[in-house]
């Protein structure tokens, strides 16, 4: 492959790699805990739940393959391992399977340490000035912030 030339610096391009491997890690990490959840939940708010899940988990596959191509796109490799996304995720697993209430509550969570992560990622971006990565980060702090706000909604 030819010398990358895309008008940001390389140590630019470094730093803000590495706070996409962050956001691709909590992206990921939310993403299966979203999917396990949409398996198991039970009760009274099974249908809803169920269907909210799997409209999350949908929207999170398409997002980390859309972070990993932009660490990809700066020349940088792309986590993809368990054990790397364990190091780097701001989410912690989940043991066993929790009360539906107690699930909404955890993934609002991790929206809300998504959204955290995003705004690292945000002032990185800006002082490299690398408009792509801006765009991308802002449209994922927005879904998650509104995502955060319907699980809110449901356990008020």
């Amino acid at each position: 492959m030819s010398a990358i030339d895309i008008g940001i610096e390389e140590q630019d391009r470094i730093r803000v790699a590495e706070g996409l491997k962050h956001l691709l890690a909590d992206s990921y990490t939310l993403y299966l805990q979203t999917h396990n959840f949409h398996w198991n939940v039970t009760g009274p708010q099974f249908t809803e739940l169920h269907v909210m899940f799997e409209e999350h988990y949908t929207e999170l596959a398409t997002a980390v393959d859309e972070i990993a191509e932009r660490i990809r796109t700066l020349d940088v490799a792309a986590p993809g391992t368990y054990k790397e996304f364990a190091k780097l995720s701001s989410i912690e697993e989940v043991d066993g399977v929790p009360a539906a209430s107690q699930m909404v509550d955890l993934l609002k969570n991790g929206h809300e340490k998504v959204v955290k992560t995003c705004r690292t990622v945000l002032n990185v971006a800006q002082e490299a000035n690398d408009e792509s990565t801006l765009a991308l980060v802002s449209d994922r702090m927005r879904i998650h912030e509104k995502t955060a706000w319907m699980l809110r909604a449901l356990n008020s």
